[in-house]
């Protein structure tokens, strides 16, 4: 059997900026050319605002396919009322000058009217997956990010899809949903990317003011402590949390949640006897911000 056609070079990629498309027939059309022709297909879901780390799925997806497709859509099902729909950053423009060198072949850039008719009641929910942590404070918001990535998926039907490490349990979120759904995509989790300073990227980055964003290092300090606590033998869950909540408190930040569970799961896991992932999310300010390390 013929393996799939190696992705085009740097070169070719970087020639012309990415086709924008709003219609999902004309991206239908193009994918279905593109398969025609022996191509690779990899989707970069995102909601624009692209940063350093939106690139570096960009990038791990032209290093593994042909085409790379790049969504840019605000998702309003993922928002409750009150959140940042209407203040979340938006530039297209600028995002289009980002993605052109950095490879991407296709933006999908569709309206809201377009992922969401009128009429349109169905969604997804996930299970038990969604409901702890993210799903406490935000509990209608894994039902909408669920149901925009099918949407995604079945309007941009891909050969693997690119994720970021830092919506930790987002990945795992989606994870479930297309093993239980059974969708033909392999899911790619790329390692977060961080600022020099060890901040995590995020578009909210932007909302934080210069005193807050000093403060909101402590997220990452706080998950360096604990990766030192476990590196000397702390195995004590409960230890390695007031340890963290003490650092946060140091620069005025109450976390929403510290989390230390199985690597890979939502599982608490207490002592800490094996590969874990410790996250925690808190509001910087008005921001809520979320941060996550494995400890292995």
């Amino acid at each position: 059997m013929q393996g799939p056609e190696l992705p085009r070079s740097d070169a070719q990629h970087a020639m012309k900026p990415p086709e924008v498309i709003t219609a999902p027939a004309r991206l239908r059309e193009r994918i279905a050319a593109e398969r025609r022709g022996g191509q690779r297909i990899g989707l970069v879901p995102t909601m624009g605002a692209l940063h350093a780390g939106h690139l570096s799925l960009v990038d791990a997806a032209r290093q593994d396919c042909g085409v790379v497709i790049t969504s840019i859509f605000v998702n309003p099902t993922q928002f409750a009322p009150g959140e940042d729909f209407d203040q979340y950053p938006r530039n297209l423009d600028a995002d289009l000058g980002l993605l052109g060198p950095a490879g991407c072949t296709l933006v999908f850039a569709p309206s809201v009217e377009t992922m969401y008719p009128a009429g349109c009641e169905t969604t997804i929910d996930v299970g038990g997956v969604a409901r702890s942590l993210e799903g406490e404070s935000r509990p209608t918001h894994f039902a909408g990010v669920a149901t925009v990535v099918m949407k995604l998926f079945q309007l941009a039907p891909a050969d693997a899809a690119y994720f970021g490490r830092k919506d930790y349990q987002q990945t795992l979120v989606i994870d479930r949903m297309v093993r239980d759904l059974n969708v033909p995509i392999e899911l790619v989790i790329c390692p977060i990317v961080r600022e020099p300073d060890g901040l995590a990227m995020s578009s909210r980055n932007a909302y934080l003011s210069p005193e807050e964003r000093c403060r909101a290092l402590a997220l990452h300090a706080s998950l360096r402590l604990a990766e030192q606590m476990c590196s000397r033998g702390e195995r004590d869950a409960a230890a390695i949390r007031t340890a963290m909540l003490a650092l946060l408190a140091e620069s005025d930040i109450t976390p929403e949640y510290i989390a230390i569970v199985r690597d890979g799961t939502l599982e608490p896991i207490d002592p800490v006897d094996g590969p874990a992932a410790i996250a925690v999310a808190a509001r910087v300010g008005k921001t809520r911000l979320i941060d996550n390390l494995v400890v292995r």
